[in-house]
């Protein structure tokens, strides 16, 4: 076998997005990490490429950037290209990656603000989505989604405040924007009223791993 057939059957890179701003033993950071790593073996030890949204938070838009996102890039400034050059790099890694998992605790009924400046840069015309006259159509090719979500209460669906849950809807309408459709979410509820909605979230989430094709 040749080495451009070995690289071609090298696992893609699994994208791991982690958005507590608790950098230490965030209940969602851990669950998410333990999937994506259960995902990574199963894939034949694939590699993770981890942003801690945490640990390196992501600036916010301004209007250079916001420019540059719909300027030609032949048309762009200096300044615009040295703007928009993270946001082309989380973009290259989205594109790049097989399964994304994201974990994202639930602040006040939605997601925080670390996780919600990612999705800022990553939604992207052109690159990401494109308006059409039936609607926006997402340009990223369809893979697994994974998110790992956190909340004190207990929101899930099913249960008396469910209508408080803005971050799952939210989620999944932005990650269906730009073309992701296969989305699957595991919730550690409760955490803030004993370790079962932990423990339910870490048995899901072994069952997921299990399930996977090695």
């Amino acid at each position: 076998m040749t080495a451009a057939a070995n690289q071609n059957t090298e696992p893609q890179p699994i994208l791991l997005i982690t958005s507590s701003p608790n950098t230490v033993d965030a209940v969602s950071t851990n669950l998410a990490k333990r999937l994506a790593e259960g995902l990574a073996a199963k894939a034949g030890d694939a590699e993770i490429n981890h942003r801690d949204l945490g640990a390196n938070p992501l600036p916010h838009l301004d209007s250079t950037t916001i420019g540059a996102f719909y300027t030609p890039e032949e048309d762009r400034s200096g300044e615009q290209k040295a703007a928009i050059a993270l946001s082309d790099e989380l973009v290259d890694e989205l594109i790049a990656a097989g399964p994304i998992v994201i974990a994202a605790p639930m602040h006040n009924f939605g997601i925080s603000s670390l996780l919600k400046v990612w999705l800022d840069h990553i939604a992207r015309y052109g690159r990401t989505f494109l308006p059409t006259g039936e609607g926006p159509k997402g340009l990223l090719a369809d893979r697994p989604v994974y998110i790992v979500t956190s909340r004190g209460g207990v929101y899930g669906p099913g249960t008396p405040f469910n209508h408080l849950d803005h971050l799952e809807p939210y989620l999944r309408r932005i990650l269906n924007f730009v073309g992701l459709e296969d989305i699957t979410v595991v919730y550690a509820e409760g955490t803030a009223k004993g370790p079962d909605g932990i423990q339910a979230a870490e048995a899901e989430i072994e069952s997921l791993i299990a399930a996977e094709a090695a």
